[in-house]
């Protein structure tokens, strides 16, 4: 089944397997994440006020981007195409996060 817009929902509809292994998928991220932020804050210093500084900004972006996907229709229409999209925009920026905090 397709979405009827061009919308970032998947194509197909999500079900609760693919729901599930998404959100487990984005736990383990978030905690690679954290702890390399920690790391980075344990240091102290101006690297450490500017990653939790960076975090905080975008934690707020994060939620209000969601928040404005969710009033337009953007994520769907179904609680489970909701529920995959919001772990789909929370996935995007946790990855970027990895990869820029690897380097």
């Amino acid at each position: 089944m397709t979405s009827p817009t061009n919308s970032p929902v998947r194509t197909r509809r999500p079900n609760h397997f693919t729901i599930t292994m998404d959100a487990w998928a984005l736990a383990a991220e978030s905690s690679m994440v954290i702890a390399m932020r920690l790391g980075t804050l344990a240091f102290g210093g101006p690297a450490a006020v500017k990653e939790a500084e960076r975090m905080v900004s975008e934690k707020v972006a994060a939620n209000m981007a969601l928040g404005f996907d969710l009033m337009t229709g953007k994520l769907g229409t179904s609680p489970d195409q909701i529920l995959s999209g919001s772990i789909a925009h929370y996935s995007r920026r946790v990855r970027r996060n990895r990869e820029r905090l690897a380097k």
